[in-house]
């Protein structure tokens, strides 16, 4: 294993792979504060709305390495991850031991020691799990729970802190993913419940949308942010323009409850509503909203009258 030596090296330059909703929210927020910020994605067009916004643009993930002191990532999973860092002209080829690599994605614990643990072996860079709690519109308010090398932390914590509230060590490499998995395990039972009783209210005389004001307007214990975005959502018949669609909720729940088998410690509650995230999908709602889920409620309620 190769030590981490950048601790007192400057941040001259930052590296973004990944320019989608929350990369360029993290993009946004980096220049705003005056940081120069080099950028590399597949997506065209992406890129192209990154040099609009006055970053530079990589070719290659190792071009982007070799011209950055630290490098974030914002990717769907695993397999990109992978790709990006050991592929043709990865990140790996243009790294050294002075690199800090902080990745925001929501991927599984164990891909994430396996990936910390490969780098510190070939290069030493650091490696730091750092997803994000927080919607995209909620940028510059966000809480990052960071697993990995705590000095690692401290380095990047001003450029973190240009779209988060905090960045906080929970832990070893991994511990991040797990504290993610677990909040997503909650966000997809709080959704489904909100959009249960929304559906429920139909039958039983309340109108959803006097249901909705009323309890969001309360101060009882069972309101939350994410009831009253869910809520208004359902109210508003707003599904196609989605905070967080159904497809992302399904993978991040997954991932969730593989975590808590693999740790003999089995979700029941979280487990029983995937189900329902996946007959959404079935149905064709995958790229909506999660409230969306009061559809397949709605309809089973239907069918039963």
């Amino acid at each position: 294993m190769i030590s981490w030596t950048g601790f007192d090296k400057p941040i001259v330059k930052i590296g973004l792979i990944g320019c989608g909703r929350m990369g360029r929210c993290m993009l946004e927020c980096m220049m705003k504060s005056g940081y120069p910020v080099i950028v590399y994605d597949k997506y065209p067009p992406a890129i192209e709305s990154a040099k609009e916004m006055g970053a530079q643009a990589a070719e290659t993930p190792r071009q982007l390495a070799a011209a950055a002191d630290i490098v974030l990532m914002s990717l769907p999973g695993p397999a990109q991850l992978e790709d990006v860092i050991w592929g043709e002209s990865g990140l790996i080829y243009g790294m050294t031991s002075d690199h800090v690599i902080i990745d925001t994605s929501t991927v599984d614990p164990g891909t994430t020691r396996s990936f910390s643990a490969r780098i510190a072996e070939e290069i030493g860079a650091a490696y730091l799990d750092c997803p994000i709690l927080g919607r995209p519109s909620a940028a510059g308010k966000w809480m990052l729970p960071t697993g990995g090398n705590p000095k690692a932390l401290e380095k990047v914590r001003p450029v973190l802190l240009t779209f988060a509230a905090d960045a906080i060590s929970v832990g070893a490499s991994g511990a991040g993913n797990a504290l993610k998995l677990l909040n997503q395990l909650m966000f997809s039972c709080i959704n489904a419940i909100s959009a249960e009783v929304m559906a429920i209210s139909d039958h039983v005389g309340i109108d959803k949308e006097v249901f909705y004001a009323t309890v969001a307007g309360s101060s009882a214990a069972t309101v939350s942010g994410l009831f009253r975005e869910v809520g208004k959502s359902i109210v508003e018949n707003r599904f196609t323009s989605p905070s967080f669609t159904v497809d992302l909720l399904i993978k991040d729940a997954k991932l969730g409850l593989q975590m808590a088998a693999d740790a003999n410690a089995p979700s029941v509650i979280a487990g029983m509503v995937q189900i329902y995230n996946e007959l959404a999908h079935t149905e064709g709602l995958g790229v909506q909203d999660t409230s969306s889920l009061y559809k397949v409620f709605s309809q089973h309620y239907q069918t039963l009258n």
